[in-house]
């Protein structure tokens, strides 16, 4: 792992700021106000003076930016705007163009950049699976992708919007993972489960949805050495 504090922070539905070595990393910024003026009381966010126009106040500009796919809930012009700085890297898949429009790094599956020294980012597969327990198969197979990011010793692995694909198992030595299990546009908590077990991370934090469905997840994982950590909105996770 690289030197110094990790901390990760969650915001709906699958909005993850990383912090490490005085890097920023954000992973699919988006905004919903209908999520933010609900949690209004309940966050550090509870003085926020007006509508929310794609930001949360006081977020760093970011160093780099993943967008996993072109839904509105991941992917928000405004807030990338708002979060990037010149310097900033964003990279998106070309579903995103209509909304991010252009100064972005397009890219496929199979993709892999090296960033820096100590960063190197691998483009993989995310999308709904006939079998899956994905109740609306919004996610076609190339329009959306996850990310498996390199930070010296440490591998995070986000897993866009996506069902349980057998070729995540071949995914080797992920620190943390981040796994959507809505159970309507991604899968729900049993192949979440499955998905995460086949990872074998160690740390899970659950995204997308936190509902009834967390319970059974959670309960999955009892005797399993992954580690689950459940994220609330705005408050950050020290690893």
């Amino acid at each position: 792992m690289l030197k110094g504090q990790t901390d990760i922070t969650w915001f709906p539905n699958s909005w993850i700021r990383l912090r490490t070595n005085k890097k920023v990393i954000y992973f699919d910024p988006a905004y919903l106000t209908t999520y933010f003026t609900n949690y209004h009381d309940k966050t550090e966010f509870s003085k926020w003076p007006g509508p929310i126009d794609g930001l949360p106040n006081n977020l760093e500009k970011a160093d780099i930016i993943c967008i996993t796919h072109h839904h509105k809930d991941h992917c928000k012009k405004v807030t990338t705007d708002r979060l990037r700085k010149k310097e900033t890297k964003v990279f998106a898949p070309k579903s995103c163009l209509p909304e991010l429009r252009d100064s972005f790094q397009v890219v496929k599956i199979g993709d892999r950049f090296k960033i820096d020294k100590d960063i190197k980012l691998e483009v993989v597969d995310a999308y709904n699976t006939v079998d899956g327990s994905s109740t609306r198969k919004q996610h076609k197979k190339g329009k959306g992708c996850g990310y498996v990011m390199t930070l010296g010793k440490l591998r995070v692995y986000h897993l866009g919007d996506t069902d349980y694909l057998p070729e995540m198992k071949n995914l080797k030595n992920i620190d943390i993972a981040f796994v959507p299990m809505g159970g309507k546009f991604t899968m729900d908590a049993n192949e979440a489960l499955e998905a995460t077990k086949a990872i074998s991370p160690k740390i899970v934090i659950p995204v997308h949805k936190l509902d009834k469905d967390f319970g059974d997840f959670a309960k999955g994982l009892k005797g399993n050495k992954i580690k689950c950590l459940v994220p609330e909105i705005g408050k950050p996770i020290i690893i």
